[in-house]
């Protein structure tokens, strides 16, 4: 097919784009430059063609803030109305009595309907009653109901903001929709801002006009009779001013009641013609009954005129009874289409056997809705956004959307985290103030800063260490002071970081592990394809808590080829998960050592006296869901109680405690500490990479003279 090309710069097509920018200039110039009559008549008749177009276009627009156009077009008419005002009065005061606009005499007098000296007032009588109206009543009106349309649109700009952010964060809506929502939202603010402020064009075109009819009088009266020398000046000038004055006004009270309309419909849908025929003609027939019999009577009333008000009672009856079949017709319809019979006790509403319930979401209190809000510039919702990629990166898995709700059964500065329903984490926020950490071992004195600062002590929600509250004025002290200043938003989002770290394997779902493998299949399908049919196939059940098995000890499983090799290799030898994830984690030793080392590559480790280790294996148990390590409590007891004091005399160096033991115990060691803690290292000697140096800093014992001791080294 050949292409067609478009002929950008032909004749038509400049004429429509040079078409605005040349009439607003030449409207402007209009006021300084003078014209000739017949070009005045013209543009005066496009003047009131213009505004009547206007009115037509405001009527059938069907939703009113589509109309963006509209306060601009308040502003050209009203100059373009003007710059005609002031080009008539130039030609009546430099012509006199030999002015021949037409269009202002036809105003001055066919208008009026009356010559002479009668016509005059008259035509001043009606001119001030147009005046007065469009001042008084139309234009102020109008002003008033933009004025409130704006500030109300500006006040709930904010909820409407937060509700599709809250629809586009449990998933209802999509990017761009929510994305469309926002603009609209935005556009009918401003759209209602710019009507507030173009309201007070026409006022100000009713007033100007005002003030130039009276300078035409009074200018026509000193440059007829002293400089021309008329007789007549008073009905010349009167009868120029009051046609000029009305051709116009006339446009400019088109624009006003369009205005009216405008500001007026809100935010309606469809047009002025079918919401009347909607909201007024198809009421119920008892207000048009009752409105015929109310005619009836006043035409029976002495002085009353009976031949106007009874055909009108008659049309009005002829209308009820129209709309009266018509209801019923619709209504047999109805019953026709649903049965004539009906139960006489309807089954109440069903529940549906699945009630929707989010995999993670944050419950904020009212005073913390302000963080969701971009127009008051939080960051909370981006906040969120990162931690969902970062913890992607980290942890291999995407955690569903977060679904950001106001609780009123928290406290205003209280927020939550739930897991399906389940309270996992909760805190407290002070807005307006900053959390200040102390950071790793430092000495510093946070009993003293809280005096110091005037501030308050509490705790960190992610982690629980201590920390304080400071005002905005003690930002930059506290921060010269040592201290880790954090503002709100990225307290919840450590939070909401930590507490997906903590709870991965409750998120991850059999339906994300369908949708991992089924988007491995596309790149790696023969490494699917061979943990599939092993042994008649890996079920994905098992696969996920495989998974879930690694997440729950904060191992990455976003190398997941390596991940399902380990599967496929190891599963013909045992399909247990607890095998299984030792094998995996073996195939990820290096990945591991990383976690866990320095920036020196240098891994420090906890080892476990050998006679103690065997206590544990020798402990092990077996029981449906997987082996355990079922120690004697008293020996539980103090195992627990040496581990805590090796792990603490390791935290007070600033290393991190990761404990290494055998491949048969590791599991064991892990299981009989998860407990008391959960988020304590436990490696085996098989995950020991020659990429990495380990060093030994200390030996976990139990002392038979005490409950239990640890024996940090020399090193």
């Amino acid at each position: 097919m050949a292409d067609v090309n478009v002929n950008t710069n032909s004749p038509l097509n400049f004429l429509k784009q040079s078409f605005p920018a040349t009439a607003v200039v030449t409207v402007v110039l209009a006021v300084i430059f003078p014209m000739p009559t017949l070009l005045l008549d013209a543009l005066m008749a496009i003047n009131l063609v213009f505004a009547l177009l206007i009115l037509l276009i405001v009527i059938y627009e069907p939703k009113p803030t589509s109309f963006t156009l509209f306060p601009t077009i308040l502003l050209v008419s009203t100059v373009f109305s003007l710059a005609l005002n002031v080009s008539s009065t130039k030609l009546i005061l430099s012509q006199g009595g030999r002015f021949d606009g037409r269009m202002i005499k036809a105003f001055s007098s066919f208008v009026v309907g009356t010559s002479g000296d009668a016509g005059i007032v008259i035509g001043l009588i009606i001119f001030i009653v147009i005046m007065a109206v469009q001042l008084i009543v139309i234009t102020k009106g109008s002003g008033r109901v933009s004025e409130v349309a704006a500030r109300f649109s500006l006040d709930s700009m904010q909820p409407r903001m937060m509700a599709i952010e809250t629809e586009y964060s449990s998933g209802a809506i999509t990017e761009e929709e929510a994305q469309r929502q926002k603009e609209e939202i935005k556009r009918e603010s401003g759209f209602f801002g710019s009507m507030d402020g173009a309201s007070k064009f026409i006022s100000g075109n009713v007033k100007v006009g005002i003030f130039i009819i009276i300078v035409e009088m009074l200018g026509g009266f000193i440059i007829g009779s002293v400089m021309y020398g008329e007789d007549n000046v008073f009905s010349t000038y009167i009868s120029f001013a009051i046609g000029d004055g009305l051709v116009t006004q006339l446009p400019a009270l088109l624009i006003s009641v369009a205005m009216g309309i405008v500001v007026t419909r809100a935010s309606a849908t469809g047009n002025v013609v079918d919401q009347v025929g909607e909201q007024i003609f198809s009421r119920g027939t008892i207000v048009y009954w009752v409105c015929a019999i109310i005619l009836v009577v006043l035409a029976f009333l002495p002085g009353f005129p009976w031949y106007v008000l009874m055909p009108i009672a008659v049309l009005v009856a002829f209308h009820a009874y129209r709309l009266g079949r018509k209801q019923k017709e619709a209504e047999e319809v109805s019953k026709t289409m649903a049965g004539t019979k009906k139960p006489q006790h309807e089954k109440p509403a069903e529940i549906p056997p699945v009630v929707p319930l989010d995999t993670l979401s944050l419950d904020l209190g009212y005073g913390l809705v302000q963080l969701v809000e971009r127009e008051k510039g939080a960051e909370l919702l981006d906040r969120i956004q990162s931690v969902r990629q970062q913890t992607a990166f980290d942890l291999g898995v995407v955690f569903p959307k977060v679904r950001i709700q106001d609780n009123a059964m928290l406290e205003p500065s209280e927020y939550r985290f739930k897991i399906k329903g389940v309270d996992v984490g909760r805190g407290k926020i002070r807005i307006g103030y900053y959390l200040c950490l102390k950071p790793g071992n430092t000495s510093i004195d946070i009993a003293g800063d809280v005096i110091r600062f005037a501030g308050e002590a509490t705790v960190d929600p992610a982690f629980g260490i201590p920390a304080i509250w400071v005002s905005q004025e003690r930002r930059d002290e506290a921060e010269r002071s040592g201290y880790t200043v954090v503002d709100p938003p990225s307290i919840i989002a450590t939070h909401l970081t930590e507490i997906v770290r903590r709870h991965a394997s409750d998120i991850l779902g059999l339906q994300d592990t369908q949708a991992i493998l089924d988007a491995m299949h596309k790149d790696y399908p023969a490494v699917i394809d061979e943990v599939m049919r092993q042994d008649g196939g890996m079920r994905i059940t098992e696969i996920q808590k495989i998974f879930q098995g690694l997440l729950k000890e904060r191992v990455s499983i976003r190398n997941k080829v390596s991940i399902l090799e380990a599967i496929a290799e190891f599963a013909p030898i045992s399909r247990r998960t607890w095998v299984l994830v030792e094998k995996v984690r073996q195939a990820l030793a290096s990945q591991i050592c990383q976690q866990y080392a320095d920036d020196d590559r240098k891994v420090r480790v906890l080892g476990i006296d050998p006679a103690l280790e065997m206590k544990i294996i020798d402990s092990r148990a077996e029981t449906p869901t997987g082996i355990i390590s079922a120690l004697d409590p008293m020996l539980q007891k103090a195992w627990i109680k040496a581990v805590c004091k090796a792990v603490s005399a390791v935290k007070q160096k600033g290393w991190m405690p990761v404990i290494l033991c055998s491949e048969r115990a590791r599991f064991l060691v892990k299981n009989s500490t998860d407990r008391e803690l959960p988020d304590l290292a436990v490696i085996s000697d098989q995950e020991i990479s020659q990429e990495f140096i380990f060093e030994a800093v200390g030996i976990i014992k139990i002392d038979n003279a005490a409950d239990a001791a640890a024996q940090p080294s020399n090193n």
